[in-house]
């Protein structure tokens, strides 16, 4: 995993940390050693890619983290809701007993199957297509 978001989740406090340390050992569990998996701190937040594709996140929010999925609305699972005008999905977590870890991992997986091509997103003018 990325130092940056070692370092990210060291500032918050120490409620949303662990939160935050759950989400990220959970995902660099599924995307360590994938081929072009990459984690970084993007746009201030913690994000893991495939082949430069975000693929997911999460945030500090004031009350609570989101962990947001890129393609998440096309996964058809209970518990993303909707975010953005794009396809994007959110769960909320306010605690850490919140975090289903069998959702989660289950989440992780379609991920990887299912992703829109945010990646070229400008270059295409806003208009997302489905990767393969």
């Amino acid at each position: 995993m990325s130092p940056d978001i070692d370092a990210y989740n060291a500032a918050c406090t120490p409620h949303a940390r662990a939160i935050c340390s759950l989400l990220a050992e959970m995902i660099d569990k599924q995307f360590a050693g994938r081929e072009g998996s990459e984690s970084k701190v993007w746009h201030r937040h913690p994000v893991w890619f495939l082949h430069g594709n975000p693929i997911v996140g999460y945030s500090k929010l004031k009350n609570c983290v989101r962990l947001l999925f890129w393609s998440g609305q096309s996964f058809d699972e209970p518990g993303l809701a909707p975010e953005g005008s794009f396809k994007a999905a959110e769960a909320r977590y306010s605690d850490v007993i919140e975090i289903l870890p069998h959702d989660l991992d289950r989440w992780l997986l379609k991920a990887v199957d299912i992703q829109w091509d945010y990646k070229d997103i400008v270059k295409r003018k806003g208009r997302l297509e489905r990767l393969n």
